[in-house]
């Protein structure tokens, strides 16, 4: 029910997502919100409710509520509900295109962290040119410890095996230079202690990265603090609007260049799609004794079925038992 447009894109969304794993039986989508609307939807957009569950609920968290004031009134909401579902063994997964501040609250809340994690992680996907990047934190942390980012780099590289099954985990720490020298005394702490950890069976650490270098793909698992990689997100984010925008302006400028359209009109299609922020979207709260998917609330139903794509792919991938074998391997470490 959260988020724009909604519960209208949150429909398409599933209808796009059993379009595309409709030769399958392996799942159930359970849709919490009210009912009479979600049935409405589901017969105006024709979606079949085969691996539908719908689990009415009173109330919906405001996208203006502050996290304090939505604890005391969440209990009958949506969100509350969909979360509380993982303790009780009812589902896997909770996907929330709400209010981001409440989610993380009211997940930690519910799902408590686990053992040995202090602080949980906002963790995304960024594209680069070998693949794809999983990128961490993004935001739930303003200031971490060499401890934290730790943590980050096994829980990101477990997050990362359990989508890319096939490929290795290639860590980087997110730095001012690639040189050991550079950086804050946090930075060189946590450096010291990845090298030593660095291995086949969980991940190989690849040193500092600049900004200019994350999208190289020399590394697939990005490690920073909430502070830089929020910044660093919205700076990519912003970059790649303002390119797009001012090419398709170069583009229709006059009659020649429109003429050119046409004989590059595959390359300038590949282009727009791979920087098409709906097929990132999806940012995953890790350090949770349950996985929790935030969907950008301004996406449209595309963008909804991509985070609903990447929740699939983070239960078959067995991401929580993913986490608990890295940190095992981190406190073996540590002992």
């Amino acid at each position: 029910m959260g988020g724009d447009n909604s519960p209208d894109k949150t429909i398409e969304g599933v209808k796009i997502f059993l379009n595309k794993y409709k030769s399958l039986d392996d799942f159930e989508l359970k849709l919490y919100g009210d009912k009479n609307k979600i049935y409405e939807k589901l017969v105006q957009y024709k979606v079949s409710n085969k691996f539908i569950n719908i689990i009415h609920t009173k109330s919906v968290v405001a996208d203006n509520e502050t996290p304090l004031t939505a604890i005391k009134n969440s209990k009958n909401t949506s969100m509350w509900n969909c979360i509380k579902s993982q303790i009780e063994g009812e589902s896997d997964i909770s996907l929330s295109a709400g209010n981001t501040g409440v989610l993380l609250v009211v997940s930690r809340m519910i799902l408590k962290m686990i053992d040995k994690v202090s602080k949980p992680a906002l963790a995304g996907l960024w594209p680069n040119k070998k693949g794809m990047n999983v990128v961490l934190d993004l935001g739930a942390n303003i200031e971490c410890n060499d401890r934290n980012l730790i943590d980050f780099a096994e829980m990101g590289s477990a997050l990362y095996k359990s989508l890319f099954p096939k490929d290795q985990p290639i860590v980087a720490l997110l730095n001012v230079g690639s040189e050991e020298i550079k950086g804050t005394e946090i930075l060189k702490i946590a450096y010291k202690k990845l090298r030593e950890l660095s291995g086949e069976n969980n991940f190989n650490f690849n040193g500092y990265i600049e900004g200019t270098r994350i999208m190289s793909g020399d590394s697939n698992v990005i490690v920073t603090d909430g502070f830089t990689g929020n910044i660093a997100l919205k700076t990519a984010e912003g970059t790649a609007k303002f390119i797009t925008d001012n090419l398709k302006k170069s583009l229709q400028k006059n009659l020649f260049s429109k003429i050119s359209i046409l004989f590059s009109y595959f390359s300038l299609k590949s282009f727009k799609e791979k920087l098409d922020p709906r097929k990132y979207n999806g940012a995953i709260f890790l350090g949770l004794n349950g996985p929790v998917v935030k969907s950008h609330g301004g996406t449209d139903a595309v963008g909804f079925f991509y985070s609903i794509d990447l929740c699939y792919k983070i239960v078959k991938g067995n991401l929580m038992q993913q986490i608990k074998n890295n940190l095992d391997h981190l406190n073996e470490n540590q002992e």
